[in-house]
């Protein structure tokens, strides 16, 4: 339900503050630190988890740069963070002009690999016309939103690290992600079926978040119609990833998850400020600024020990740093939907041991597991080459069709996929169209990955 009295003529929906426009031709967007469409409305915490707060229509551009002949509407809607306190996050949702031959539109939540602290790269910043977010990774995956459209889907793209950009946060990202959901189908600017079946989707940083989704949603969101769950790359273990990517090439990714988790736990940010270097100190407050990209150019080769007066391991061994790591694991409740989790055997980034023993503990707490181990492809890689058949999948579970008996560890590469080509040549007609600012017509291409 909307909190909000029936649209004013700015196109936002809002109590408690007067309302403000949603966007100005050839004005660029602020940045949801400075927007007041973020700052929930007094009162808001007594409202059920889900609840929208306040929505406005906002123009969408690749890049922010070439406008999209697409319908987008953002809501800001009431949810709960890790502490179970009430917290406000917001979506952008995506209604396709036209829809596929399902009697309910269906809704995919797909989530963004935001992994930064920034709010420069919040999918509902870095997808609007003129956002200014260089090395956001929303803005490339914008193309496989779009996909997602083209199936005749409706898609909900939530800010699912919270407000203040919670990357590696437990638990809360499954919340925002859910909440999202009930937000968007109960907007009444959007026309969705509350019934509708609901897919999740997401890849690295994105699959982590829904993960989380699918781990919380039997308890927390009981009611959604979720039919299925993509978890591409989904981390598993941070602190694992943590000790693989650390002096590397890319170990920007640690560095900002570091950055985030010592906002999210006190103990860790007393470790950091009795054991890291004055340098480290300084580095940790410019990575809360920077973008995905960024972090990663910049601190490319760097290793967080040499920013500590003790060993790096006698300081992840600590007490409170082991506790944070659990704490962030995945793996603390089995999926209720089933989940198709896509990993590449020879992942530079997350290791596929990781991914083995998270498929291992879903499918002995009895969850319904499809395992796609690749066994040619990498980490980017494999994002966009198993899109057609992610969405084959995702149409498969719409259409209520029964799951493969064929479901763990399969080994057969995407790169030796016929099927994938085909999809991969649909795939890239949609991104010509959005490069070139064309409209999105339904053409789907999970019909074309057999």
């Amino acid at each position: 339900m909307d909190l909000g009295s029936a649209a004013p003529a700015t196109g936002a929906e809002w109590i408690g503050q007067p309302p403000h426009e949603d966007f100005q031709r050839g004005v660029r967007p602020q940045l949801p630190t400075d927007d007041p469409f973020y700052d929930p409305p007094a009162g808001f915490q007594h409202s059920n988890p889900g609840t929208v707060l306040r929505s406005r229509d906002v123009e969408l551009a690749f890049l922010g740069l070439i406008p999209q002949r697409i319908k987008a509407t953002q809501l800001l809607y009431r949810t709960t963070d890790m502490h179970d306190r009430p917290e406000a996050a917001a979506t952008t949702v995506i209604v396709p002009a036209e829809r596929g031959p399902e009697a309910v539109c269906p809704v995919i939540s797909y989530q963004c690999a935001i992994d930064a602290v920034t709010s420069r790269c919040f999918p509902s910043y870095a997808l609007r016309r003129r956002a200014m977010a260089p090395g956001a990774v929303a803005q490339f995956e914008f193309l496989l939103i779009a996909a997602a459209v083209a199936e005749g889907w409706a898609v909900s793209v939530p800010d699912h690290e919270g407000r203040l950009g919670m990357w590696g946060a437990p638990y809360e990202p499954g919340y925002h992600v859910l909440d999202g959901l009930r937000a968007a189908l109960s907007s009444e600017r959007l026309g969705l079926s509350p019934n509708a079946p609901i897919g999740l989707w997401g890849y690295s940083g994105g699959g982590l978040a829904s993960a989380w989704a699918a781990e919380m949603s039997g308890t927390y969101a009981p009611e959604l119609n979720i039919v299925g769950a993509v978890l591409g790359s989904p981390v598993g273990d941070l602190g694992h990833t943590f000790r693989r990517l650390n002096g590397t090439l890319m170990s920007g990714l640690p560095a900002l998850v570091v950055a985030a988790l010592a906002d999210i736990y006190p103990e860790l940010n007393r470790v950091i400020q009795e054991h890291a270097t004055e340098e480290g100190k300084a580095l940790l407050q410019r990575l809360h600024q920077m973008t995905t990209a960024e972090a990663v150019i910049r601190m490319a080769g760097k290793n967080i020990g040499d920013m500590l007066d003790q060993p790096l391991e006698q300081i992840l061994d600590t007490p409170e740093v082991r506790h944070v790591f659990e704490d962030i694991k995945l793996g603390t409740a089995v999926p209720t939907p089933p989940v198709l989790i896509v990993q590449a055997v020879h992942d530079q980034l997350i290791s596929v041991e990781d991914i083995d023993a998270l498929v291992d503990a879903y499918s002995a707490g009895g969850a319904d597991v499809t395992y796609h181990r690749d066994m040619l492809s990498e980490h980017l890689l494999l994002h966009p080459l198993s899109a057609p058949m992610t969405l084959r999948w995702l149409r498969d579970r719409f259409a209520g069709r029964p799951l493969s008996e064929n479901r763990l560890r399969t080994k057969w590469p995407t790169l030796l996929n016929p099927s994938t080509y085909t999809g991969m040549l649909r795939l890239g007609l949609i991104t010509a169209k959005v490069m070139t600012g064309r409209r999105v017509d339904r053409q789907p291409l999970s019909a074309l990955d057999q």
